[in-house]
C-alpha cells in the first residue's frame, strides 16, 4: 500500500470525524484531552509523565498487547481502551485534542500522520519515523496544519544540555572541526532471521503490531516486546535509539542541518537485524559554530568508542559509558549522557567553568539538576504550548532534520564503507541503489 494511499484514506477519515484544524483554536481551552498510542516501557513513562500536568485529561488509552493496557486503565478509569488506533481516532475524533505515540519505531509515521491529517497535536517518541520520506512528510504536515509537535527528547530540556549548548556557542572552545559521540548499547542482531513461527499470545494482536510493516510469523523472544529496535523492519538499530539523545545536543548547538556525505564502517547487510558494531562518519556543511566543515563520527557496540587522541582525558581517567565530545580550536568540551555536567579540556586538562558572563547575561540562572523535574518539563512544555503557553524546543521541524541524520546514518550501514552523498535538496542519494531505503510500501492490515 503505497503512503499516498494510506495518507489519502486518512484524510478521508478526518473529514468525517472532526472539524478542520483551523476552525478549532487550542489557545481557548484550559483541559488537553489526551490520547495514548503504545503503552508498552517507553509510552507508560509517556503516560504517566503528561498525566502528571493538571491540565491533561486522558480519555484513551491504546496498545495492541492488552497487558500493556491491563498495567495503566485502573489509573485512568474513565478513559476507553483500544487495540487499532485507526478505531480510536474514527471513533473519539471529536474528543480528544492530542495524541501522544508511543510506539515502536515502524508504526510512528503511519499513527502520527492519521492523527495530524485529523488536526490533532502530536507528541511523538523518538526517532520521529522509521524513514527518511516519513520524517519530511511529518514535518511538511505539522506546518501546513500549523500543529503543535514534540519529539520525545527529553533530554533536550535538561539544564546540563543546554548548558552543553550555550557554551559552545558562547565560543569557549572556538569554533568546532569535530565532534565524536558513542555508546557501547548493542540494539543489532549479527544473526539470521529467525524460522518457524510459535503460537501468538492471547492478549496481543500479531497483525496489529505488525502495521504497515511485512507480514512475518510471530517467533517468542524475537520481536516484541523487547528486540525489535534489533531489526530492520521495526526498529533504527542503536544509532535510532541512543543516538539520537547523544546527537541531539551537538546537533542543536552548532546548528546543523543534513549531512552531505555518510560512511559506516561495520559488518556485511544481512537483510535482517542491524550491525552490532558500527562507527559512523558524517560530514556536515560548516556553520557559524563550526570550521568550515564538520566531521562528526558516530561509535555504537560493545566495543565503542574506538581509542582515539581526540577523546583521551586528563588524568588517565576513563571515558563516560556514553556521550559526545567536541573538538575545537581552542579545546575540547566532553558532554556525557547523561546527569553530569559538561566538562572543559585545555591542553590537555580540565578547566573549570566560567559561567559568569552567561549567568550575568540572563541566559542560565543558578545549577538546576533536579532530574524528575526536568524529565517532565519537556512533556509540560509540549501540553502548555498545546494550550497556548508555551512553545516546544523540539518540534518536528527540527526533530525532522535530526532524524533525517540519524536514519541516513542506518541506510549507510546497508552499503559497508561506501560513501554515500546526499542531496538534501532532492531528498536523494547519489548512489542510486541507496535510495530504495529513503521510503518502503505499507502493508495494508
Amino acid at each position: 500500500m503505497k503512503k499516498r494511499e494510506f495518507l489519502k484514506s486518512a484524510a478521508a477519515l478526518a473529514s468525517l470525524t472532526v472539524m478542520p484544524s483551523a476552525i478549532w483554536s487550542m489557545e481557548k481551552k484550559k483541559v488537553l484531552r489526551t490520547a495514548h498510542i503504545g503503552l508498552g516501557g517507553m509510552g507508560r513513562a509517556d503516560l504517566e509523565a503528561l498525566a502528571s500536568h493538571p491540565a491533561v485529561e486522558v480519555v484513551a488509552l491504546c496498545d495492541v498487547d492488552s497487558k500493556a493496557t491491563d498495567m495503566v486503565k485502573a489509573t485512568y478509569p474513565n478513559a476507553k481502551i483500544y487495540k487499532d488506533y485507526r478505531d480510536l481516532l474514527k471513533e473519539m475524533g471529536k474528543d480528544i485534542d492530542a495524541v501522544v505515540v508511543s510506539t515502536p519505531d515502524h508504526s510512528h509515521a503511519p499513527a502520527s500522520m492519521m492523527a495530524m491529517e485529523m488536526g490533532k497535536q502530536i507528541y511523538c517518541q523518538k526517532p520521529l519515523t522509521h524513514h527518511v520520506s516519513e520524517a519530511r512528510a511529518m514535518s511538511k504536515l505539522a506546518a501546513k496544519k500549523k500543529l503543535v509537535t514534540q519529539m520525545g527528547i527529553q533530554v533536550h530540556s535538561f539544564y546540563d544540555y543546554k548548558l552543553a549548548t550555550l557554551l559552545i556557542q558562547s565560543g569557549i572552545i572556538g569554533k568546532v572541526s569535530t565532534v565524536r559521540a558513542w555508546s557501547p548499547k548493542n540494539w543489532g542482531n549479527d544473526g539470521p532471521a529467525p524460522t518457524g513461527s510459535d503460537p501468538v499470545p492471547e492478549s496481543l494482536d500479531w497483525n496489529l503490531w505488525l502495521g504497515t510493516s511485512p507480514e512475518r510469523p510471530y517467533k517468542e523472544g524475537e520481536y516484541h516486546p523487547g528486540n525489535w529496535r534489533k531489526i530492520m523492519d521495526y526498529g533504527c538499530g542503536t544509532l535510532g535509539d541512543m543516538g539520537v539523545h547523544i546527537f541531539d545536543t551537538p546537533y542543536n548547538a552548532l546548528a546543523l542541518d543534513v549531512p552531505r556525505t555518510i560512511i559506516n564502517d561495520c559488518r556485511k547487510p544481512t537483510g535482517f537485524g542491524f550491525p552490532e558494531e558500527n562507527k559512523v562518519t558524517y560530514e556536515f556543511p560548516g556553520t557559524p559554530y563550526t570550521a568550515e566543515s564538520l566531521k562528526w563520527v558516530w561509535y555504537d557496540g560493545v566495543n565503542a568508542p574506538q581509542s582515539h587522541p581526540d577523546l583521551k582525558l586528563p588524568n588517565g581517567e576513563e571515558l563516560p559509558d556514553q556521550g559526545a565530545m567536541f573538538i575545537g580550536e581552542k579545546g575540547r568540551l566532553l558532554l556525557p549522557h547523561f546527569m553530569q555536567l559538561p566538562k572543559l579540556i585545555v591542553d590537555g586538562k580540565y578547566e573549570e567553568l566560567d559561567l559568569t558572563e552567561l549567568k550575568a547575561s540572563g541566559a542560565i540562572g543558578d545549577v538546576f539538576r533536579n532530574y524528575d523535574v526536568e524529565g517532565k518539563r519537556h512533556y509540560h512544555q509540549f501540553v502548555d504550548a498545546c494550550l497556548g503557553k508555551d512553545e516546544c524546543s523540539a518540534p518536528f521541524s527540527y526533530a525532522s532534520r535530526l532524524t533525517e541524520t540519524i536514519l541516513l546514518g542506518v541506510i549507510a550501514g546497508r552499503f559497508p564503507n561506501q560513501t554515500l552523498h546526499w542531496d538534501s535538496a532532492t531528498a536523494q542519494f547519489k548512489e542510486e541503489e541507496a535510495n530504495a531505503f529513503l521510503d518502503a510500501p505499507y502493508r495494508k492490515f
